[in-house]
């Protein structure tokens, strides 16, 4: 059993690295369907994985100047409020529901990046007013393009308000939610895909510890469980960082999509069948 979660939690370090979904998005299904855990303590140990997952490849991010680190402390004001919103909520409503929720958030995300499948980089971008008093733009050297890409945000507001929703989420399923954190700054903010993911990748560790006190207390942190987690998780996350940089932005979201396709539908039967 600790062997199977191990090699699941690798793979998810490396999925979460890749996209700035935390390892939750993996770890979930994997403890769920096919090792029959208790949706709880999957939801327990996938925040541990979350933190492991940010700690792997934060600091790689950082260190390659593709984390826009003023950026995500920004953003997460509105996800720390509502990751401990969720929190709470969490110990209110059955498991049942929380499949459900879980599939429903998968099936909008695919929908989502599939629209944006193709876009390399994004166009025309007029920096958001407030972008310019906080300083919200930055540049980064993409090895795949060959070139320094410079950006600025646009759709601040928007950005915040689904942040705030991503955080509610995340402490309600344990995702760290980077799915919508990715999202909001690549489709709402119109950051390239790699400043993107590197920063929701730094984001998604202080989202998670917000909430995992609240979990901790309640008993849903089993040690058997987030122990393997937690190791496969950084070493996956390691292996991550490495391929991440050496892909396209079209890339990272065409690998995802029937990923998020096969786990929300297979979370919702799970979910109808109660």
């Amino acid at each position: 059993m600790a062997l199977l979660i191990f090699t699941g939690s690798i793979l998810a370090g490396i999925v979460g690295a890749l996209l700035g979904l935390g390892g939750g998005i993996i770890i979930i299904p994997v403890l769920t369907l096919l090792l029959n855990i208790d949706i709880r303590y999957a939801i327990g140990a996938s925040i541990v994985s979350v933190i492991a997952t940010s700690s792997g490849a934060a600091a790689a991010y950082i260190r390659d100047r593709i984390t826009n680190i003023r950026i995500g402390m920004f953003l997460e004001m509105a996800t720390t409020t509502g990751a401990i919103t969720g929190a709470y909520l969490g110990g209110l409503i059955s498991p049942h529901y929380l499949y459900i929720i879980f599939a429903v958030v998968l099936g909008y995300s695919t929908l989502a990046m599939f629209k944006r499948r193709n876009l390399e980089l994004p166009e025309g971008v007029v920096a958001h007013p407030l972008a310019k008093k906080l300083k919200l733009e930055g540049s980064y050297y993409d090895q795949v393009l060959n070139r320094q890409v410079e950006y600025t945000a646009t759709g601040v507001y928007e950005g915040f308000g689904i942040m705030y929703g991503a955080g509610v989420i995340s402490g309600l399923l344990g995702i760290g939610n980077g799915i919508f954190k990715v999202m909001a700054m690549d489709m709402f903010m119109k950051l390239p895909m790699k400043v993107s993911t590197a920063t929701s990748n730094f984001m998604i560790g202080v989202t998670a510890a917000a909430s995992a006190g609240i979990y901790f207390a309640r008993g849903d942190i089993h040690p058997a469980i987030a122990a393997p987690v937690a190791l496969g998780v950084v070493i996956g996350a390691t292996l991550g960082t490495r391929l991440m940089v050496r892909l396209r932005n079209t890339t990272l979201r065409k690998i995802f999509v029937p990923v998020l396709l096969y786990v929300s539908l297979q979370m919702l039967l799970k979910g109808l069948r109660g």
